[in-house]
């Protein structure tokens, strides 16, 4: 059974984008690393810090782009996926070692933060305007 995983936080920095061979084919690959916090009502009205844990994010294909060119450092994200462990052998020490990383499905900007925004035309929306201003 595979794990799912949800949460909100913020990006150490903006995404890096690299392009890489698998099977044959040039994918795109943004990684990002986020800070997880949680943070618990404090009784107030406000909210009270209380922890939180980094991980490492890949997200992959057309968002992974798309990612890259509009995230930056502190953007406030929630993010779906799927938990995975790596584990290598230290090149140095020849020791075993593993960290959990963050396979993405969905990455989508937290509104909190936002001051504008601008959509882009559907894609058929702009095949129908060309359509129509060339009959």
């Amino acid at each position: 059974m595979s794990n799912k995983f949800l949460g909100r936080g913020n990006l150490a920095a903006a995404p890096t984008l690299k392009h890489v061979e698998v099977d044959g084919e040039k994918r795109a690959v943004a990684s990002m690393r986020i800070f997880f916090d949680r943070s618990v009502p404090d009784g107030n009205g406000g909210f009270e810090d209380k922890g939180g844990f980094w991980l490492d994010v890949s997200l992959w294909g057309p968002r992974a782009e798309t990612a890259a060119r509009l995230l930056d450092k502190g953007a406030r994200v929630a993010v779906s996926g799927s938990l995975v462990q790596r584990t290598w052998e230290d090149k140095d020490s020849g020791d075993p070692r593993s960290r959990i990383e963050l396979i993405a499905d969905q990455v989508d900007v937290d509104l909190v933060r936002v001051d504008t925004l601008t959509y882009r035309a559907r894609q058929n929306e702009a095949t129908d305007e060309q359509a129509a201003a060339n009959p």
